[in-house]
């Protein structure tokens, strides 16, 4: 049995650009090669793999034999292979960070997410992304204990020595509730008047804010770890509570819930902070993110 030598990157590379040019003459063009190199290549590269690639026998175009067909996906991932690691070299060499993770507060409006991440994916390719989409005090709890680069967390998370903390935007709040609920069916609400009724409310699975209560009024209430869970339950007349307008517009628009006018009215922004550790501020693709993050916050129509 004839041992098989591994072949080298330059040998491969020449093998995909006959496959890709259809002849030897124009890889060698491609490649700023001599056709005598090109073809030594392929000739090594047979040797070295005890295969034979092309069929070029007469005056045809190399052909892919049975065995260069088969070879050809694993040449082709060992070349996008090698592509990547160089470029993640560079951008190491660039400063870019190696990972990004972020911890988003849930009620960052989504659309702004996913198209900012898009950008991001586009403007960064060799920067791998973690997202943790998360709740009041959980933000806060990734990024103090290292599994988040940086978070966007909301107001009520407690000054921490560790983590520095900007402002970057908002979100606009709104008290609603299904037509047919009660409070939903009230020409005029009287001060108290949601005491008296279950008001459903996102809960905290966090340590850093546990046993807060955020915008609570009634005694009768229902803790819920999901946005979308309360969402639907307040749809279904359950109870009322606040939740970000952007989530409940085409709600309003439909009636499929009604805007409550509250004597108590809660308040009506959620401020987002930005949150990092101290001792590891954000890199050039984190800094990207939140700058674009606090323009596009600024910019969002769903807001308003």
């Amino acid at each position: 049995m004839v041992d098989i030598v591994p072949p080298s990157l330059d040998h491969l590379r020449c093998f995909l650009a006959v496959v890709e040019e259809g002849s030897f003459n124009a890889a060698a063009r491609r490649l700023g090669r001599a056709i005598s190199v090109v073809s030594y290549a392929i000739a090594q590269l047979e040797t070295q793999l005890d295969v034979r690639l092309f069929d070029r026998e007469g005056s045809r175009k190399p052909q892919l034999t049975e065995a260069g067909r088969a070879l050809l996906s694993e040449v082709h991932a060992i070349s996008d292979d090698v592509d990547a690691l160089l470029a993640k070299v560079r951008s190491l060499r660039q400063g870019l960070e190696a990972e990004l993770s972020l911890a988003i507060d849930v009620m960052v409006p989504g659309n702004v997410l996913a198209r900012l991440l898009r950008d991001f994916q586009a403007r960064f390719p060799t920067v791998p992304l973690r997202l943790h989409v998360e709740a009041l005090g959980a933000v806060a709890a990734l990024v103090l204990d290292g599994r988040a680069t940086f978070g966007i967390a909301g107001p009520d998370i407690k000054d921490l020595p560790e983590l520095e903390r900007e402002m970057i935007g908002s979100v606009e709040m709104v008290p609603v509730a299904a037509p047919g609920h009660p409070l939903g069916q009230a020409a005029r609400i009287v001060p108290g008047e949601t005491r008296k009724h279950l008001q459903l409310v996102l809960t905290d699975r966090s340590p850093l804010t546990e046993g807060s209560d955020f915008s609570v009024f009634s005694p009768r209430s229902w803790r819920l770890a999901d946005l979308g869970a309360k969402h639907a339950l307040l749809k279904e007349g359950i109870g009322w509570g606040s939740m970000p307008r952007h989530v409940v517009k085409d709600d309003l628009a439909s009636g499929a819930l009604v805007e409550l006018k509250l004597p108590e009215r809660p308040t009506l922004d959620y401020g987002l902070v930005a949150l990092w550790r101290k001792d590891s501020p954000p890199g050039p693709a984190a800094c990207w993110v939140l700058d674009e993050l606090r323009e596009r916050l600024a910019k969002c129509p769903a807001n308003s």
